[in-house]
């Protein structure tokens, strides 16, 4: 029998022992996955949270605070249907699941870096926008009524997603920039 060149003799610095933590935990080029997977899990989260407000018509969110009858007619003679509002944020959260995955994957990496940076960037400002208000409201009490767990849970996004964008600013990179 022939070695076929196996494990035993890849190239130093390839090969199973390289390709990333035993749990699978690495994305290519040595990235950290979790985060931008946990983050993407909390984004589904919020667009199946927004799809049941959606289907409702209502505003707001589930487990959120309230809101009032004179708030939300206000809204939608204002601004928009409520229910179109809703079914937005349920596009925007199912997209912007997708961008963080693809922060981790090898098919994201492909994507030019000079896209993927701005559109971060982008995701980085609303998302921590909203994530600064459910802090600063749940353990302050400066807005509409946010409790303290969902400090939490914005404190958590917000570390989720600082640790999704310095895991694929630390990858190399193949794709453009």
């Amino acid at each position: 029998m022939t070695d076929t060149g196996g494990p035993a003799h890849a190239p130093e610095g390839t090969g199973p022992a390289r390709r990333g933590t035993p749990a699978g935990n690495a994305a290519p080029g040595g990235r950290a996955r979790w985060p931008a997977y946990s983050l993407a899990a909390v984004l589904l989260g919020y667009a199946a949270g927004k799809a049941v407000y959606a289907a409702q018509g209502r505003l707001g969110f589930p487990s959120g605070p309230a809101v009032s009858a004179g708030e939300h007619e206000r809204y939608a003679e204002q601004m928009m249907d409520p229910a179109l509002t809703q079914w937005l944020a349920v596009a925007t959260g199912v997209l912007c699941a997708a961008l963080v995955v693809a922060t981790a994957t090898s098919a994201g990496r492909r994507l030019p870096r000079v896209l993927m940076f701005p559109a971060l960037a982008v995701l980085l400002v609303g998302v921590g926008a909203g994530a600064v208000t459910l802090v600063v409201d749940g353990f302050v009490g400066v807005g509409v009524g946010w409790r303290w767990y969902h400090g939490v849970v914005g404190a958590a996004v917000l570390g989720l997603m600082a640790a999704t964008v310095r895991s694929y600013a630390g990858g190399s990179g193949r794709g453009g920039a």
